[in-house]
């Protein structure tokens, strides 16, 4: 019997030939394969295996209101390891009598991240105990945020020893240690019981900081012996809602209304902040409380941290906020004017998002999915406060302000993908894209909920005004929406009938038409209407806003996304194409690194000369390193350069509605 093999470039396969008495003609693989199977080969099944679905078992219970039978949990984390970044955690679980199987879960679904952004992989080196006796444990295969423990017979509690190991590098993740300061959030390093309200959960939580380190939380009872702090009982709830900012360089300024300033940084001299830059910390409280007509906190806790050594934040919970601010936030004051929207927008989720919260986004426990549907309210709302509260206070001016809602509405101005996503749809990206950079933004859109959700409440606002014949505003519903139960920090949730109805309240008009148009349909004009009814228009000129020049020049980056539509880093690579540009037309995608503009070494300001040379017809020629590979490619533009504004629509002396809408709330001191 003799054998073939077939030729290069396919895998190397012997196949069988009968005895043949004269030679045969050359012919392919597939040809004698053909005749190997008409020679007696067993013939091809007419029937495909079909199998059946394993039944998935659900073994971890879903949350009851009911209280934990066990008892009082304890929490002790050891946070002195800065050099390496690890947290050390031992959590002891009291267990009722009779208990053989206790069911523990990490969380998942975390508040404020609107996905599920519990860092699971974090968790190692996990063992339990009942005493001296370790004990077998095992993930659950469908849930693998819970853990399966079992409980020898008479055990009175489980103890469990583990490890969380804060990022390193920003390439693993956020950094929440360095050796400065640290950020630790519970919900990260802490697992509770299966089957209950996380509110019904109790515990006692401790934390042993650096030697000379201070510490900020907004949970009641400290007990402090040496670098050793410790808390009152609460609930797993107010808990994770209480995360802990903590440095070696610390400072804190009392703002008013049981309101603090806590601020760590990486040097000393970072917090020397002077009297006039607290002053507008101390207006944004007051005029918070005069927009909101109640506070939703018995006190609250700013915890803000300067620095570029730990990960940047911004998280609302209900009594503090997580901040991250550049380090010379302070000693650079105006070079900073631009990013100090943080501490009002977070500041303002304590209303907007922590008390009035969607009912669907109100979950009992971390492992319920939260539902996104309604996020221009939650997030969208709170930006536009946001916004609001830092020109009121005076954060702001002006002209930030300004510049910050005219780069919003240039962007919605020329984004192609609102002709098929709509702003209610975006509401649900940060759960499937789990906020990651994506090829195309301005086709797939992103969690454009927060800025046009903002420009459809300022829309809302000039409405309201203009049905009122000025009489009222959006302060008249903030208080209708926001100011009930004074010292209430508990949740009240709310439907979008409730919006309606109170936006009715004070001043009638279709809202569920609007909210309906503006809102769930995709393929809508721009978000501008609010911007023109203010007594403002969109227009754009050769130069960036001051919010635009100011965050251009503090990420580092050309932004041209309005001219060829491309953004640039500092090195000229391409880190953003707009869909259907000049620059998408011509072949330019991400990770392209531009080399050379018309013949000469690349620098910024040649292509920006380059680009209002095209107006004229003069030549747009660009050398692109792609890789291993050089391209040139010819841009086809000539309209210049472009950065969005927003203008004045008249000379009139007299305040128009946007302007009405940025003014101070708080009694004026003469003279002023």
């Amino acid at each position: 019997m003799g054998f073939v093999e077939k030729g290069a470039g396919e895998s190397c396969v012997r196949t069988a030939l009968p005895p043949e008495p004269v030679p045969m003609k050359r012919t392919t693989g597939i040809a004698l394969a053909l005749a190997v199977l008409a020679m007696g080969a067993p013939a091809i099944s007419a029937t495909l295996s079909a199998p059946s679905a394993v039944p998935l078992s659900r073994q971890v219970p879903d949350a009851a209101d009911l209280p934990y039978p066990g008892g009082t949990m304890r929490l002790d984390i050891d946070a002195t390891d800065v050099s390496r970044g690890i947290y050390r955690v031992t959590q002891t679980v009291p267990v009722a009598p009779g208990t053989r199987r206790l069911t523990l879960l990490m969380p998942q679904w975390l508040p404020g991240n609107h996905g599920p952004r519990g860092p699971l992989a974090e968790l190692v080196d996990l063992q339990f105990f009942a005493g001296d006796q370790q004990l077998t444990w095992k993930r659950d295969p469908i849930e693998v945020y819970a853990f399966h423990v079992d409980v020898p017979a008479g055990a009175k509690a489980v103890t469990a020893k583990y490890i969380h190991t804060s990022p390193l590098q920003a390439s693993e993740g956020r950094i929440t240690m360095t050796q400065e300061m640290l950020n630790l959030q519970w919900e990260k390093m802490s697992l509770y019981p299966a089957g209950h309200y996380v509110r019904q959960i109790r515990v006692i939580p401790s934390v042993t900081i650096p030697q000379g380190w201070t510490a900020a939380v907004a949970l009641d009872g400290l007990q402090q012996q040496g670098n050793k702090l410790s808390w009152a009982e609460t609930s797993y709830e107010i808990l994770v809602d209480s995360p802990i900012f903590a440095g070696k360089y610390f400072r804190k300024w009392d703002l008013g209304q049981n309101v603090t300033l806590n601020v760590v940084a990486d040097k000393p001299e970072q917090l020397n902040a002077t009297a006039a830059q607290i002053e507008p910390h101390r207006h944004l409280v007051t005029e918070a409380r005069l927009a909101f007509g109640a506070n939703h906190f018995d006190r609250y806790e700013f915890l803000l941290a300067l620095t570029d050594r730990m990960g940047g934040i911004g998280l609302e919970h209900h009594r503090s906020s997580e901040n991250q601010l550049e380090p010379g936030a302070f000693l650079e004051w105006d070079k900073y004017e631009f990013d100090r929207n943080l501490l009002p927008h977070e500041y303002a989720h304590s209303w907007a998002g922590k008390y009035r919260r969607p009912a669907r986004m109100w979950t009992p426990d971390y492992r319920q999915p939260m539902q996104d549907d309604l996020l221009w309210t939650y997030e969208g709302q709170d930006q536009f406060w946001g916004t609001v509260l830092a020109a009121r206070s005076g954060l702001q001016g002006k002209d930030i302000v300004l510049g910050m809602l005219a780069s919003w509405a240039g962007n919605f101005s020329t984004q192609p993908g609102r002709r098929w996503r709509s702003v209610e749809d975006t509401g649900h990206d940060p759960v499937f894209a789990a906020r990651k950079a994506k090829p195309f933004a301005s086709l797939s859109r992103s969690e454009d909920y927060y800025t046009e959700g903002a420009l459809i409440w300022l829309e809302i606002d000039q409405i309201i005004r203009e049905r009122s014949g000025g009489k009222r505003s959006i302060d008249d519903f903030a208080k209708l929406f926001f100011g009930m139960n004074h010292g209430d920090y508990g949740q009240l949730p709310f439907e979008v009938d409730e919006i309606i109805a109170k936006l009715n309240a004070v001043a009638p008009y279709d809202w569920a038409q609007f909210i309906e148009t503006r809102i769930n349909t995709p393929g809508q004009p721009a978000p501008v209407m609010g911007i023109e009814k203010g007594g403002y228009r969109l227009v754009w000129r050769d130069e960036p806003n001051p919010f635009d020049k100011a965050r251009f020049a503090d990420a580092k980056v050309v932004n041209l996304t309005y001219s060829l539509g491309v953004v640039l880093d500092k090195d000229a690579k391409v880190t953003a194409t707009q869909w259907d540009s000049p620059a998408f037309n011509a072949g330019v995608v991400s990770g392209a690194k531009i080399v050379a503009v018309n013949g000469e070494a690349y620098d910024a300001d040649l292509l920006k000369k380059a680009i209002t040379a095209g107006k004229s017809g003069a030549p747009i020629e660009l050398l692109l390193q792609r890789g291993s590979r050089f391209q040139t490619v010819s841009i086809a533009y000539s309209g210049g350069l472009r950065w969005p504004w927003l203008e004045r629509a008249t000379t009139a002396k007299a305040p128009n509605g946007l302007e009405l809408l940025l003014m101070p709330k708080r009694p004026r001191a003469k003279g002023k």
